[in-house]
């Protein structure tokens, strides 16, 4: 056994056969050294192994093939980072000895020659070879002119063994057998064998492409890709494995316990939604309105606080005075705790700017332990804005009060229509008359938005809303509004609330401590008296601020 030292080259993926050409890109510094190294010293000679892992940078003789290919630097053309060199194949070769030799790698190598076999086998194996690829279609992308002028030339076995493999679309696995098989007959056998894969392979995708053609129109070219992508899936016995998407909502469908009528519109739309194609601009539609459909809450409830001292302690930390409005609170709660089951009210909160009647709202919904939505109507003059546009508007969305829904996540939030009496109607409809059917405690169970198409309840929201002038809230509105009037603080009370709730506040705001700074009741109510006159206590704190 003879070895022989050469400079070596790691590949990625390439896999040089005797007698084939090809060119690679070296760029690596020890690549590059070695061809330097086979150019000055070795007579062009060098030897490419290939290695077992792509993705490794510096790999050494443990993560390359054993077998690998003697070649001969054709020709070399350099660029700033990197060279481009075309190799020609010359021999079979074994690694034995890998050797550093300061500069480059080296190898020392054991040429494999090809070994003759049965001369009657051999000569079998090349007139089935040379039929078979008779038989194959001109198109295949394996057929190469050249390959096929070697052919009807009468190319030996063994040239002929290493060449049709080139072209091969093969895994870099099995073209590395190729190389390692010295037998030149197995290598034939080995030929066939692809080739009849390979045979297989076209068949199947020409009844594949049959079977797609007989489904669809020839002009709906996207259709006809997704119909093939399914016929291959059949082919494969892999149908279960739909689209992701569709797969999850259906997942969720049958998971939870969303309404009948909810899951046969999700279903119907879903239907739809997998027959068009991706780049239909109607895809993206249907696809946000299945999931506003998924994501509003259906079923899910958040537990009401059952403690009505726990409700009133919160009630009273939060807000000074106001006996009516907790009282009203507390009698909801009692009645909801004796019955189980109760209408929520809609309370209006009235009264002027001030007094507390969004922060009452607040400690309402944390009395309640309840989530708790605000929806601003100031200055709103479309009925849309209530109840959604519908879908067949360019960026259609859902009204404030579905919007809401699905930021509240349950189905029994506290939601606070903030300045109902600031609503204006103009040509595009009256918002006014959009929210009776909001808050009738009557109607609210089966709300309908433009955008869902499907009623929604909201007679487990307990809406409160608030407002500063009850003339400005047209009849039919307050008909369906319980009044709770706030009326203006007293003295004593801003004084009260100064001291419990602003002066604490501030203090902590400014970054000051009780300590650092004392307010007594004679100077808040001298404050109260002559620098605020006012029903609230919102210029009372900002005069406290300053």
């Amino acid at each position: 056994m003879t070895l022989k030292t050469y400079p070596l080259i790691c590949t990625r993926g390439v896999i040089i056969f005797p007698d084939q050409e090809v060119v690679i890109d070296v760029g690596r510094p020890a690549s590059l050294a070695a061809i330097e190294n086979a150019q000055d010293n070795h007579g062009d000679l060098i030897c490419l192994f290939s290695q077992k892992r792509m993705d490794l940078e510096d790999p050494g003789m443990d993560d390359l093939y054993e077998v690998g290919t003697l070649c001969e630097i054709r020709h070399v053309r350099r660029f700033d980072k990197f060279i481009r060199v075309k190799f020609r194949g010359l021999e079979r070769v074994r690694l034995k000895k890998w050797v550093d030799n300061g500069t480059s790698d080296m190898g020392e190598v054991e040429l494999i020659p090809n070994q003759r076999q049965d001369e009657t086998e051999e000569v079998a194996l090349v007139r089935m070879i040379a039929q078979a690829f008779e038989q194959m279609h001109p198109g295949e992308k394996f057929m190469s002119k050249e390959l096929m002028m070697e052919l009807s030339r009468g190319v030996g076995a063994d040239v002929l063994s290493d060449k049709a493999v080139q072209g091969f679309p093969l895994a870099t696995e099995r073209k590395q057998e190729y190389l390692e098989t010295p037998g030149i007959n197995d290598r034939l056998v080995m030929l066939l064998q692809d080739m009849e894969k390979e045979k297989k392979m076209s068949e199947v995708e020409k009844k594949i492409n049959e079977t797609v053609k007989e489904r669809i129109d020839q002009g709906q070219k996207d259709y006809y890709l997704r119909e093939k992508i399914h016929a291959i899936k059949e082919e494969l016995g892999d149908v279960a494995e739909i689209d992701k998407d569709v797969e999850n909502i259906r997942k969720r469908l049958d998971e939870n316990p969303y309404p009948e009528y909810i899951k046969a519109k999700v279903r119907d739309e879903l239907s739809r939604y997998e027959i068009l194609p991706p780049a239909s601009g109607e895809t993206g539609v249907i696809k946000a309105y299945i999931d506003w459909l998924m994501e509003l809450p259906w079923w899910q409830v958040t537990k009401d606080n059952e403690d009505l001292n726990d409700a009133q302690k919160i009630l009273d930390e939060d807000h000074y005075g106001l006996e009516k409005v907790k009282e009203r609170i507390m009698e909801y709660l009692a009645v909801k705790q004796m019955t189980n089951s109760l209408k929520a009210p809609i309370i209006c909160l009235l009264g002027p700017p001030g007094v507390g009647k969004t922060s009452l709202a607040r400690s309402v919904a944390r009395a309640l332990d309840r989530k708790f939505v605000k929806m601003s109507l100031g200055g709103v003059r479309d009925e849309a804005e209530i109840r959604g546009h519908r879908r067949t508007y360019l960026g259609a969305l859902p009204g404030r009060i579905i919007q809401g829904m699905k930021k509240a996540g349950v189905v029994n939030p506290v939601f606070l229509i903030d300045e109902i009496d600031k609503m204006a109607s103009d040509y595009k409809g009256d918002p006014s008359s959009a929210m009776l059917e909001v808050l009738d405690p009557e109607q609210n169970s089966v709300f309908s938005d433009h955008y869902i198409e499907e009623n929604y309840d909201l007679s487990n929201v307990l809406f409160i809303a608030t407002a500063n002038y009850l003339e400005n809230i047209p009849p039919a509105l307050q008909d369906r509004l319980e009044i709770i009037q706030l009326s203006s603080y007293t003295d004593a009370e801003k004084v009260n609330i100064a001291r419990e709730h602003l002066v604490p506040k501030q203090l902590k705001e400014n970054g000051l401590t009780p300590e650092q700074l004392h307010i007594s009741d004679d100077m808040l109510l001298y404050l109260v008296r002559y620098y605020t006159r006012e029903a609230g206590v919102r210029q009372l704190e900002r005069t406290i601020a300053a």
